[in-house]
């Protein structure tokens, strides 16, 4: 008797459990290492749970894998910057729309000794090739991000293989910002967001060598995961944070993240 009314207590405050979670307003955004890195999201998110109440629980990952949580359906809304994985996963019908929401761009970033002599130039594919013939040190994410995919493609307009990788060529399995300190001890280069660079604190002798590549443009994208393959999805409150994004108050607030005066992201939401 005692087992049976503990069971059924037990299964009354299961079900009022996720009445709750399903009622709470919150959403879950899958989203690149960078947006979180950079400190944007401490800077922006607070605002809009001012204005919507609506909290945001970030997994900050690589792209790649930030990616593949919204095909398992484990996030609401998916924040990446690789256009041609973001617009595969809507093409999968994993989400229905992508929209453009900011941008910044790739640098390259390696000792003020330059070993290499990369500094001064602005063609990122000729820049790898002297660090390949120079055989120095070279710190990639390795981890399927977007920052890692824009990498690889360089290397190969560059027409240099790194798979299987040269010995001067590591690969980290993280983040931008702990693979920037592996490049600061290491004193190697690195290919990084401006976003993530701009916050990072440890940077020992390392400074930007390369900049100002066309090639070197950095898209961010925002999606919908898609509530038909996942009815769980908070359709309501994931369409409501994607509209604030590429609104005029949302983009206003990337627009106005700076640090040290210098602004990180440029919104470019199309209307």
């Amino acid at each position: 008797m005692i087992r049976k009314l503990f069971l059924t207590a037990l299964a009354a405050l299961s079900i009022t459990s996720f009445e709750l979670y399903a009622q709470e307003k919150s959403i879950v955004v899958s989203s690149t290492t960078s947006t979180e890195q950079s400190g944007l999201f401490n800077y922006m998110l607070p605002i809009f749970k001012m204005k919507t109440g609506i909290e945001v629980k970030v997994v900050a990952v690589g792209t790649g894998q930030a990616l593949d949580i919204g095909r398992r359906g484990d996030a609401d809304v998916v924040f990446v910057h690789d256009k041609p994985a973001e617009e595969k996963f809507v093409e999968e019908g994993y989400s229905t729309k992508r929209y453009e929401v900011m941008y910044n761009d790739f640098i390259l970033i390696g000792p003020k000794s330059d070993p290499a002599k990369v500094g001064g130039g602005k063609d990122i594919q000729a820049a790898f090739q002297k660090i390949s013939a120079a055989q120095a040190p070279f710190i990639s994410r390795g981890d399927k991000s977007g920052t890692h995919a824009a990498e690889l493609r360089y290397w190969k307009g560059a027409g240099i293989s790194v798979s299987p990788g040269p010995a001067w060529y590591k690969e980290t399995g993280s983040g931008m910002g702990p693979a920037l300190n592996t490049a600061s001890a290491m004193n190697g280069y690195i290919l990084a967001d401006r976003g993530t660079w701009l916050s990072f604190k440890n940077r020992g002798d390392l400074v930007i060598l390369v900049q100002g590549d066309p090639k070197l443009f950095n898209q961010y994208g925002v999606m919908l995961v898609n509530p038909a393959k996942f009815p769980h999805v908070k359709k309501a409150q994931g369409q409501e944070f994607i509209d604030w994004l590429i609104s005029k108050n949302g983009q206003d607030v990337i627009a106005s993240y700076k640090i040290d005066g210098e602004q990180l992201f440029f919104p470019n939401a199309k209307k």
